[in-house]
């Protein structure tokens, strides 16, 4: 395969009226990723030098999004089409010799090794098109082969004959061309079809009539699903799921109900990884090997060290970090804190803004009280500190190494290490008090039904 420089033009400025919101559709999440980032990070990992993003004036923020991800930003107004909108690339990529994808904001699941086939395509010919073939090929386009492999032409769905329509394999809509025929190509397309729009998809009639050759790359209907509306996003979601949880076990992560765990785009885990039934992945988490996420867990942000254990029911999230051997058990929340190597908090805690140290231990009910309504504290708890049930620690605070707090405390100054710290009013006994108030409220209870 030969590498010349590769420019990738996203398109993304469809309307997208039929998710009817006011988000504009690239920027709808699949896996806690906008589509539009999706395909801004393929391009990126296909190796384009330069890639352009076409927006439409009514989703400005598709434009900013892609300025802000250190892409080309391209206003196409009025939308007259694919062939339009490529066209509008043109100035962006002036100078620019090698190779050109169009890629589009709504496909999010295409693999990069699925880009490459199509880039490498182009040895052997100047255009190379990715086709798949659904179940029900419907409105999508044929793609027209002499041969297997070798295109003749594309043809819409509402231009196409009876035979044609017949044809299962379709057009994803992602194309690829040599840079030197594409912009001569554009300028030459006409809107004389059904729907009056300038399709991209005629350069390939054009390198056709030329004596070019045109090739079809394959991909799978799943990997080549684009979103139109709320069902195919749901659908999209599904699909990178369905994905993702095989890819977790083809790499040595058990995952007992692989249907009930959720993973996001850049989940990261390790072979030896137990996951439990009914686990969210939020964006932004690792997790060592040999660490067991229990049922019912949310993790975002969150960095899980070797052999941590995690859950039931607990949350991490950004800035949790958990060192190796940490435990963070039911009903613990734990937030922009480290827990130190062998640290435990078992049962119903906040963490949050803390430090806490190696082999620490936690106990229920404690509150790391990190926030006074203006600015968040830290809280730092020393290595091998015992922290008491029920105990407040009222932020900036520091536990010492080895120090105790006793059950129910409210600590508001630091404890030295290896001291008891204890913040509670002493305990009174009165004797018989108790018999004493239930025999008087009964009779006053009597007097009142009289």
């Amino acid at each position: 395969m030969t590498i010349r420089p590769r420019a990738a033009v996203i398109l993304a400025a469809g309307q997208g009226t039929r998710m009817k919101s006011a988000t504009a559709k690239p920027l709808h999440a699949v896996a806690g990723r906008a589509m539009l980032d999706w395909s801004l990070d393929l391009a990126r990992s296909a190796g384009a030098d330069r890639i352009v993003t076409i927006w439409g004036a009514h989703s400005p923020a598709v434009g900013d999004r892609a300025e802000a991800a250190g892409a080309l930003a391209v206003l196409q107004d009025p939308p007259l089409g694919t062939g339009h909108a490529g066209r509008q690339a043109e100035a962006a990529l002036k100078g620019f010799e090698g190779d050109v994808i169009v890629l589009y904001a709504d496909t999010p699941l295409i693999r990069p090794e699925t880009v490459e086939a199509v880039f490498a395509a182009l040895d052997e010919a100047a255009v190379a098109v990715l086709g798949f073939e659904p179940d029900e090929p419907g409105g999508y386009g044929r793609l027209i082969e002499s041969t297997p492999g070798q295109l003749d032409a594309i043809v819409e769905a509402k231009d196409a004959s009876p035979a044609q329509r017949a044809v299962r394999l379709c057009n994803s809509g992602v194309i690829a061309c040599r840079a030197e025929h594409l912009w001569g190509w554009l300028a030459k397309l006409t809107n004389d079809n059904a729907k009056g729009e300038y399709y991209l998809t005629d350069i390939v009639a054009m390198a056709r009539a030329g004596g070019l050759d045109a090739r079809v790359v394959r991909a799978d209907e799943r990997e080549v699903l684009g979103v139109n509306d709320r069902a195919d996003l749901a659908a999209a979601e599904a699909a990178f799921q369905t994905r993702a949880r095989a890819d977790a076990m083809t790499a040595g992560v058990t995952l007992s109900a692989p249907e009930t765990v959720f993973f996001s785009h850049d989940t990261e885990l390790a072979a030896d990884v137990v996951i439990e039934p009914h686990v969210v992945f939020g964006p932004g988490v690792s997790v060592a090997g040999g660490a067991v996420i229990r049922a019912f867990s949310h993790l975002e942000g969150a960095q899980v060290g070797a052999g941590c254990e995690v859950g039931p029911y607990a949350r991490l999230r950004p800035g949790a970090v958990l060192e190796a051997g940490a435990k963070v058990g039911n009903f613990v929340e734990v937030k922009k804190s480290r827990l130190g190597e062998g640290a435990k908090a078992n049962h119903l805690s906040y963490i949050g803004d803390s430090d806490v140290g190696a082999k620490a231990n936690i106990g229920a009910g404690t509150i790391t009280c990190n926030y006074d309504g203006f600015f968040k504290h830290r809280t730092v708890i020393g290595e091998g500190a015992f922290i008491g049930s029920n105990t407040s620690l009222v932020a900036p605070v520091e536990i010492g190494a080895g120090a105790m707090t006793g059950s129910g405390s409210v600590i508001t100054g630091d404890v030295p290490g290896d001291a008891l710290g204890l913040a509670r009013a002493r305990q009174e006994t009165k004797p018989g008090w108790a018999a004493r108030f239930r025999a008087a409220m009964s009779a006053k209870k009597t007097k009142a039904k009289e």
